[in-house]
């Protein structure tokens, strides 16, 4: 395995302890917020600090700049209200089918050796590849330093990114990151989207030229990905989604996508569930029924993997997605889509949050997403009234609240 020399100083590696993951290094490092030129000589200062010599640090945060439209994107992510029916209707389109088919063919090699020393599918690596990228074919078009040191800046989340910045600082330090990378715009680069961090952490050099280069190098992005998948927890060589049909006497209340609401294969089978089409894909191992549009939509088995996707999107729709197109990528049929409640409109949405937290639940921030917090009080609450809990809200659920 070939992953990036560090050439870290004492300072410095006190900063990047503590693992792969960004949400593990989470930390505020200078205040945020101020005249931002304020805020970059305070940045500069702490790299300072970390031993960095001004050779690098006078050139790495002389490019900074403001960024207003990476703060407006930041401000709107309204995608993440549609339901899964709609938003996987709308990514998977024909297209992306045809060429994840292609590139599966064409990309053969590595996708084996991916699968043989890492033990992560190629349907899951081209899922991803597809929808962050369309196949590395739009990386993004934000300036990446200016990204970071905006969003570090900016008080709503400066301790996920200022750690993001000094990662950037290493491996420019390093000369793998440039002040004129562009990508995402909350900072991921390269085909596969991956933070300054992870690649840190994670970077693969898949193609041995001694480098990692998530923009131009197909065999470093697909091994830097699944590389990271692995640090998420991805088991080799198991599942991660099947569609299933589901009784309409099933307990409702036992299904989720929560650690502990993982049980037996047997007894979702007891309760009468069975696979769609084909068996069982690991009858031995422990699953979790998950309805994403309740009990009257589509319906997954999702097996442990399908934890590891969610540290590498915290979006329950995106992943949803995600994972049932890497099945039809592996070749499942288009999913049963049956004939659920509508989803409920932006402001009645919220109007249910504002609710379920005048209860005591924990929805987090009043923004008409269904995420993950939301869905758990929705069943609590529709068990304690009484309701089929499938963590779906609607509009009788509303009412009666």
């Amino acid at each position: 395995m070939h992953f990036f020399r560090t050439i870290f100083t004492t300072a410095a590696l006190a900063l990047f302890a503590g693992g792969a993951q960004a949400a593990e290094t989470r930390q505020l490092y200078v205040e945020c917020g101020g005249n931002f030129t304020d805020f970059v000589a305070r940045m500069k200062a702490k790299a300072e600090e970390m031993s960095y010599p001004p050779e690098v640090t006078e050139p790495f945060f002389g490019a900074a700049n403001y960024l207003q439209r990476t703060i407006d994107a930041d401000r709107r992510q309204g995608i993440f209200k549609t339901d899964f029916i709609g938003f996987s209707r709308k990514l998977i389109a024909q297209y992306r089918l045809d060429k994840g088919r292609q590139n599966s063919d064409r990309h053969d090699a590595i996708f084996r050796r991916i699968e043989a020393e890492l033990g992560v599918p190629r349907g899951i690596l081209l899922s991803f590849w597809a929808f962050e990228t369309d196949f590395g074919a739009f990386t993004g078009d934000f300036n990446t330093l200016d990204t970071l040191m905006t969003l570090s800046h900016d008080c709503r989340r400066p301790d996920l990114f200022q750690p993001q910045v000094f990662a950037a600082l290493e491996l420019f330090a390093r000369g793998d990151f440039s002040t004129q990378t562009q990508g995402a715009w909350a900072g991921e680069v390269g085909q596969v989207q991956m933070l300054p961090l992870d690649i840190m952490h994670r970077g693969y050099d898949g193609d041995g030229d001694g480098h990692v280069d998530l923009d131009h190098s197909v065999p470093d992005a697909l091994f830097s990905g699944a590389n990271m998948l692995r640090g998420f927890g991805w088991r080799p060589n198991e599942p991660w989604m099947q569609e299933i049909a589901v009784p309409d006497n099933l307990p409702w209340e036992e299904t989720g996508v929560q650690p502990d609401d993982y049980r037996p294969v047997a007894e979702w089978q007891a309760w009468g569930v069975t696979p769609r089409s084909g068996s069982w894909l690991a009858p031995n191992l422990d699953a979790a029924v998950m309805l994403p549009m309740g009990r009257k939509g589509p319906a997954f088995l999702i097996y442990p993997n399908y934890q590891a996707l969610f540290e590498w999107n915290q979006s329950f729709v995106y992943v949803a997605t995600a994972a049932y197109f890497a099945t039809r990528l592996t070749g499942a049929p288009v999913y049963d889509a049956g004939n659920p409640d509508p989803m409920l409109p932006d402001g009645q949405m919220k109007a249910l949050q504002q609710k379920l937290a005048a209860l005591g639940h924990d929805v987090g921030k009043i923004d008409g997403i269904l995420g993950a917090g939301t869905r758990a009080a929705v069943q609590a609450e529709q068990e304690r009234l009484g309701l089929p809990a499938d963590a779906w809200p609607t509009r009788e659920l509303l009412n009666r609240l």
